[in-house]
């Protein structure tokens, strides 16, 4: 807890001035879902939240059958993955659950990078209110996570770069402390279920549980 609340208070002094810029979120979504480790994903909705992004999973668009894009499926709901890298791409899902999802690459490319979970840093208090459980068990999921910071339907299309949602950069992790696996939940998706598209920071007690 001291290292968090250490890290959280480093972070109010630069947050606001180390937000991603345009071309971080123009490569691939792979390569957007392993930098993206280490990096705070910051929230104002009724108060700022924020955390430590620690697990990630990249949808590769047209060429990856476990991506709502795939085969360039393009609908009311995918619109935005087309566009350019760094907007903010959320669905809900099993009827309960919103998932927060980074755009990435470039115009018509549609790759999109699903937030799995973080590490809580700021506004604790109030993620609490709407979850009420403890720290480890606050985000550590897609539908937990969007719970806690208040992330909604509202959301779907906000520019990155902007002030309501935005992504700073912290740290990186080394390639010896990031672990690749299969992403959860896709079985249908045939041999893309078995891709290392999901990324995530090693013995780290805040990942998803599943």
């Amino acid at each position: 807890m001291i290292i968090i609340c250490r890290l959280a208070e480093l972070l109010v002094l630069n947050i606001i001035y180390n937000r991603l810029n345009r071309d971080f979120y123009l490569h691939n979504a792979n390569w957007v879902a392993r930098n993206l480790l280490g990096k705070v994903l910051c929230v104002s909705s009724g108060g700022l939240a924020s955390g430590l992004i620690v697990e990630t999973e990249a949808y590769a668009g047209a060429e990856d059958a476990a991506s709502h894009t795939y085969k360039s499926r393009r609908t009311k709901r995918t619109e935005i993955e087309f566009a350019e890298g760094g907007f903010a791409y959320v669905y809900f899902t099993y009827g309960k659950h919103y998932c927060f999802n980074v755009v990435a690459n470039a115009i018509d490319a549609p790759d999109a990078v699903l937030i799995r979970a973080i590490m809580p840093l700021e506004g604790i208090d109030l993620m609490k209110t709407r979850r009420d459980t403890d720290i480890t068990n606050l985000c550590s999921g897609p539908g937990k996570l969007c719970a806690a910071l208040g992330i909604d339907k509202s959301f779907y299309g906000e520019d990155l770069l902007g002030d309501r949602i935005f992504i700073s950069d912290y740290t990186s992790f080394p390639d010896e402390e990031v672990i690749a696996a299969t992403r959860i939940g896709i079985g249908y998706s045939g041999e893309a279920k078995d891709y290392l598209y999901r990324y995530y920071v090693k013995n780290n007690k805040f990942v998803s549980k599943f």
